[in-house]
């Protein structure tokens, strides 16, 4: 069965998306811990992004600062943080999320409840800013 991120590409089930290109795909978390909080996932779907191979792996990170620096430049925010975390979803991904101190990217703090419109706007200021 296809993980919910390749449902989420596939475009099974929306998403609030950044950027994609032939390879990557990404969107909005929709619990962040900030505004801009992005994930990054390859198209192809492998569980542990350490198995991806060595071009993928370099090419997703190249993928992931172009997304990263469109969230820096519109949220205003210090540095972006770039995270591999999580067990949940057995599909690699990378974290993006805008921080100014570094409990911004505790994942134990109370996600940020957003509505439909925030997110949208969120997503499209984005989308227009990065540069794929």
């Amino acid at each position: 069965m296809a993980s919910v991120f390749s449902r989420i590409i596939a475009g099974e089930i929306p998403s609030y998306k950044i950027a994609e290109d032939d390879r990557f795909y990404a969107f909005l978390d929709i619990n962040p811990l900030a505004e801009g909080h992005t994930l990054v996932v390859p198209k192809c779907e492998v569980d542990y992004i350490f198995d991806l191979d060595d071009r993928t792996l370099g090419d997703m990170m190249l993928f992931a600062k172009k997304v990263a620096a469109a969230i820096r430049r519109e949220t205003g925010c210090r540095k972006v943080a770039s995270i591999v975390l999580g067990l949940e979803v057995p599909h690699a991904h990378i974290h993006l999320i805008p921080m100014n101190e570094e409990r911004d990217v505790d994942f134990s703090r109370e996600k940020l409840q957003l509505t439909p419109e925030r997110f949208a706007s969120i997503a499209e200021r984005l989308r227009e800013a990065v540069e794929i």
